[in-house]
């Protein structure tokens, strides 16, 4: 059998209620894999930041306990914290102090001592190096940006929370970070990101959480979440139009175009019979002739936006 992955974090029964009666946070239960990248997609108040802000203890929890690394996040908190490290969304530094400086003031901040070389390296894996003796006023949103992860990595966390670290960034700069990012990951830096760029979490993620009004939805491995959620479309450009879909083709979930020019069936590419055959038969049949076919293949963020628009979802979390 294969061996179960460690948890570097875990989350137990988590909920926020705020003093209006605002319930950010439902009951959340989760467990983050030693050495993971883990995307938490949901739409804006979500509850994304507050469970972040929450683990990384800038918030206190209504009820529920978080571990990292084993250590609780309130009653043990210095062991736990200097096991995180955070790129929160909001730019936040002294202006007037340089790159260099709060670089090393955040690494000492955690009892680390002082490391040049390993500061060195980091501001070089995120083009820094040159701006190291700019104040932080001199520098554009982007490179504030770099500085931020900078000062995240400056205590060498094993646990990383990135908060929607590509808002307002440059390509470069998220080209930058990503490559870094894996470095991490495969020097066995556990990742944990929020992001608007669907395409990045499918990218990066081996897991993927999505939460809704404060409930995690659903937790999954990404490729098994492809597989069991995803759906292919095909498109069918026909000949002539269609004023309606034949009752004969009522079988068949399809939908016509406006125009009626396009027939589009949805089906589960995973189903050993996905019934395109019959289709094309019984359009044949039907005497409707088409000039092209194309098929496409749902995105996560196709999967993303079903199960958030989705009022009557009740997928059970899926054990960590």
């Amino acid at each position: 059998m294969p061996e179960t992955p460690a948890v570097i974090l875990r989350i137990r029964d988590l909920s926020k209620t705020y003093a209006g009666g605002f319930q950010a946070l439902k009951r959340v239960n989760l467990d983050i894999h030693r050495g993971e990248i883990f995307a938490l997609l949901g739409p804006n108040g979500a509850g994304k930041t507050t469970l972040i802000s929450i683990v990384c203890g800038m918030a206190l929890a209504s009820t529920g306990q978080v571990q990292a690394g084993g250590f609780d996040t309130v009653r043990d908190y210095r062991q736990a914290r200097s096991l995180i490290g955070l790129v929160p969304q909001e730019l936040h530094a002294d202006a007037f102090e340089t790159v260099w400086d709060t670089v090393s003031f955040s690494r000492g901040l955690f009892g680390k001592a002082p490391d040049p070389a390993y500061i060195e390296k980091i501001l070089r894996d995120l083009s820094l190096w040159d701006k190291k003796d700019n104040r932080m006023l001199q520098l554009s949103g982007g490179m504030k940006r770099r500085v931020l992860i900078a000062k995240a990595l400056s205590h060498e966390p094993t646990i990383l929370f990135l908060d929607e670290p590509s808002a307002g960034v440059d390509v470069e700069l998220r080209h930058d970070m990503w490559r870094l990012v894996r470095q991490l990951r495969d020097a066995g830096t556990t990742i944990i990101l929020t992001t608007h760029y669907i395409e990045e979490a499918e990218d990066m993620a081996d897991r993927i959480g999505v939460i809704r009004q404060g409930e995690l939805i659903v937790v999954e491995d990404k490729d098994t979440l492809m597989r069991q959620l995803g759906r292919k479309e095909l498109s069918l450009s026909l000949q002539h139009a269609l004023s309606s879909v034949p009752d004969a083709l009522g079988r068949w979930p399809l939908q016509l175009s406006a125009d009626g020019l396009t027939l589009t069936y949805t089906f589960d590419a995973q189903k050993e019979d996905t019934g395109i055959a019959e289709l094309l038969a019984a359009l044949g049949a039907e005497g409707i002739h088409f000039r092209d076919l194309k098929s496409r293949e749902s995105s996560l963020e196709d999967i993303f936006v079903s199960l958030i628009n989705s009022n009557d979802h009740t997928t059970d979390e899926v054990a960590a």
